[in-house]
């Protein structure tokens, strides 16, 4: 019995062993593909003048192939979506896993599951009909497609990975930290924010990790909000994003322009591996 209980375990972990090797293949087979098919564009244009270059010109009949426009508006769209995205997700979270009722806290969670499964194309069309015209009229502008309203959108795309992995984090807490807390004195409200936050602090992290990567790997949405012109960015005017400018040309794209479309990939798949793996090592000082 035991001789067979040990093997029914081996053969588990070589399933296990496996399914783990082909995750780790095919972001080697991704990494390796957008390293061949970007590199050849980068050395053609150069470096120097790919990354910062301030001009995106790529049908023009002496095109230009300059992505700091779409690298800086990628950041400021991230960073913003981030900036109103994580407070709200939370507080919302903190808000479920300790102060609402049974019947709130069902509501809420199946909202939550609702934003999740909305397809980007939807939140982008909501956008488009409601976001552009609202930001249009409301600051006086000529046009409401911008980075704004490709900021509120991506804040609220990401609201659901925040608030669903922020809550696990803080429901997993022993309660016997907060019955600690709450013997010695301090209120509700001091036990929620300054012992339970601080033990769930590794997986509200790991929320903001979700949240940047949904948020800065994002492009049907943003693409029908920005208003999708290469320029350089600025909150009410019409940007692009990184993902954006691939998908926008690609299905056309041939030569030297389909080429460095997969370096401005490459450029965003770099950039994603940056900030998981900074995001990562400050966990692991933190959790030292």
């Amino acid at each position: 019995m035991k001789k067979s209980h040990n093997k029914f375990e081996t053969i588990i972990h070589g399933i296990f062993l496996i399914l783990g090797l082909i995750t780790v293949g095919f972001v080697l087979l991704i990494t390796v593909y957008l390293v061949i098919a970007g590199i050849p564009a980068i050395r053609e244009i150069g470096l120097f003048k790919f990354l910062f270059g301030k001009k995106w010109a790529s049908t023009a009949s002496t095109p230009s192939y300059g992505i700091l426009p779409f690298i800086l508006t990628s950041i400021y769209g991230t960073a913003g979506a981030i900036i109103i995205g994580v407070p709200i997700g939370f507080l919302t979270a903190v808000y479920l896993a300790k102060v609402a009722n049974k019947k709130m806290k069902a509501v809420v969670e199946m909202a939550v599951s609702l934003l999740a499964g909305i397809p980007s194309v939807v939140y982008g069309l909501v956008g488009m009909l409601v976001l552009v015209p609202w930001v249009r009229e409301t600051f006086n502008i000529a046009d409401g497609a911008s980075l704004f309203a490709a900021i509120i959108v991506l804040a609220i795309m990401i609201l659901p990975s925040i608030i669903s992995v922020s809550l696990t984090a803080l429901e997993a807490v022993p309660p016997e930290y907060e019955d600690a807390s709450l013997a010695l004195g301090a209120t509700p409200i001091e036990t929620y924010f300054k012992v339970s936050v601080p033990a769930a602090k590794s997986g509200i992290a790991a929320a903001v990790v979700l949240g940047v990567g949904r948020a800065i790997g994002e492009a049907m949405a943003v693409m029908m909000v920005s208003g999708n012109v290469a320029n350089m960015p600025k909150l009410f005017g019409s940007v692009r994003f990184l993902t954006t400018a691939v998908a926008s040309e690609m299905s056309y794209s041939s030569g030297l322009q389909k080429q460095a479309l997969f370096s401005i990939a490459l450029v965003l798949f770099l950039f994603i591996m940056l900030i998981n793996a900074l995001l990562n090592s400050l966990l692991k000082k933190e959790k030292e």
